[in-house]
């Protein structure tokens, strides 16, 4: 009886101590993309933030456009990457969610907006922009 006791409350301690152990959310997606800009470069990190999304292979062309743009943040442009920020979350019901990170570049900061939506189960990349505009973000 003793024994049955320790397992159900080890199980129990188990259970609810990792509730979120390989969960795959929003600002997950959103780090590992910036981990992976660093890293990998920009179009694989374009890529594997576009995979959770079956729908984008229908935007390729789109898709290539925001990777030659993001390519275009050089050391000459706007000098070295230095990391990022979460600046405003933004959820809108409990299936889309609004990210905004500020990239830090040794120039200037560059806004970071990731869309999620979660038309099922899980969440997926909605859409991805990026630019130097901050006047919304400021109100």
């Amino acid at each position: 009886m003793k024994t049955l006791i320790i397992k159900t409350l080890i199980s129990g301690l188990l259970m609810f101590s990792f509730p979120s152990f390989g969960q795959i959310t929003p600002k997950s997606t959103a780090e590992k993309f910036f981990k992976e800009y660093q890293t990998l470069g920009v179009a694989k990190s374009i890529d594997n933030l576009y995979a959770s999304n079956r729908w984008m292979e229908f935007s390729a062309d789109a898709i290539s456009g925001l990777k030659t743009q993001l390519d275009g943040l050089t050391l000459d442009f706007v000098g070295k990457f230095y990391g990022y920020e979460l600046v405003k979350e933004k959820k809108i019901g409990e299936n889309y969610l609004f990210l905004t990170y500020i990239g830090r570049y040794d120039r200037q900061p560059i806004r970071f907006d990731f869309e999620f939506y979660k038309p099922n189960n899980s969440w997926q990349i909605h859409s991805f922009s990026f630019d130097d505009k901050f006047g919304e973000d400021l109100k």
